[in-house]
């Protein structure tokens, strides 16, 4: 018997649209009370309720135990071990869903060459309103995104005063970049973590990507791009014209409140399913010990069932 509060059940957890989008923590431990998770320092101890949260970044210098970690998985949030300036993700949460429907239909439609590109044009159709994509093959649809997205950053640095030559970055050397593509880098990171957690807790697969391929978070970077022109490069344009001390830190904060001003988790899980043509109702994904068994001829048959025939 382990101690402590009983876990939630599925039906128990805030929904993923509902729950804050990041908390950022670095230089203390985590432990657990009861359903909170605690962050302690030479500060003082914080309280966060697991459960309201989508995403736990750890930065440098945190230090967590076993049933804080217990207590994130069994809360469907993910925790993210991050770099000096928070531009490396490590680990994710379970899922919130104990049905694989929407996993069945993201596999079945990335496996399928015209359902692939039926919802890749779909996506850049989210991504470019005024753009006609009916009928454009990816090669197209690649040219046009790269002159779109030039555009914007062209728009970007005319609006801040912000100098911009190109997108350029060290994964292993953040400093090594200038002060807006190192905010990019920030904007990018945190809002890769909230899609990714997202995924995660849609029970959706975040390898199985429609525009991206071969990475283990390619569907990621698909459904984040659908975001980045209208939260993190504005945003990271706008933090590099101040000029701050902590380019990272207040990019991050930045990014945190045009997510919860712009409803980006709601947007996020309507998007996914949109896009997966999921039919049902979100409460639909969170059945509980519902167990069908694959059927060639009519698809599913009930489990726990005694199918004996005589041969």
């Amino acid at each position: 018997m382990i101690p402590g509060a009983k876990p939630p059940s599925a039906r128990q957890l805030v929904r993923a649209a509902d729950r804050l989008t990041f908390v950022y923590l670095e230089r203390c431990t985590l432990s657990r009370d009861s359903n909170a998770i605690t962050a302690t320092s030479a500060e003082g101890t914080v309280h966060i309720p697991a459960a309201a949260v989508n995403v736990l970044i750890l930065g440098p210098g945190t230090r967590i135990t076993h049933h804080a970690m217990m207590l994130i998985a069994q809360s469907g949030s993910t925790a993210v071990w991050v770099g000096e300036e928070g531009v490396r993700y490590y680990a994710h949460g379970r899922s919130l869903a104990s049905s694989t429907r929407l996993l069945e239909a993201q596999a079945t439609a990335v496996s399928h060459r015209d359902r692939r590109l039926a919802i890749a044009r779909r996506m850049y159709e989210m991504r470019f309103p005024d753009e006609v994509v009916k009928g454009s093959t990816m090669q197209q649809l690649r040219g046009r995104e790269g002159a779109r997205v030039r555009q914007i950053y062209r728009a970007e640095s005319a609006r801040t005063g912000v100098a911009w030559d190109k997108r350029t970055y060290d994964p292993d050397d953040y400093a090594a970049g200038d002060a807006v593509n190192q905010a990019l880098s920030a904007a990018h990171s945190a809002l890769y973590g909230v899609v990714h957690a997202v995924i995660v807790a849609l029970g959706c697969a975040p390898g199985l990507g429609f525009v991206h391929t071969g990475h283990s978070r390619s569907f990621v970077y698909d459904v984040a791009d659908l975001y980045k022109a209208e939260f993190t490069i504005p945003i990271a344009f706008a933090v590099a014209s101040t000029e701050p001390d902590d380019i990272s830190g207040q990019t991050r904060r930045a990014v945190r409140d045009a997510m919860r001003d712009g409803k980006l988790l709601e947007r996020c899980v309507r998007d996914i399913r949109s896009l997966l043509d999921d039919s049902g109702s979100e409460d639909d994904q969170l059945e509980i010990d519902v167990i069908h068994l694959w059927d060639e001829e009519v698809g599913t048959v009930a489990g726990g069932v005694s199918y004996e025939v005589p041969w």
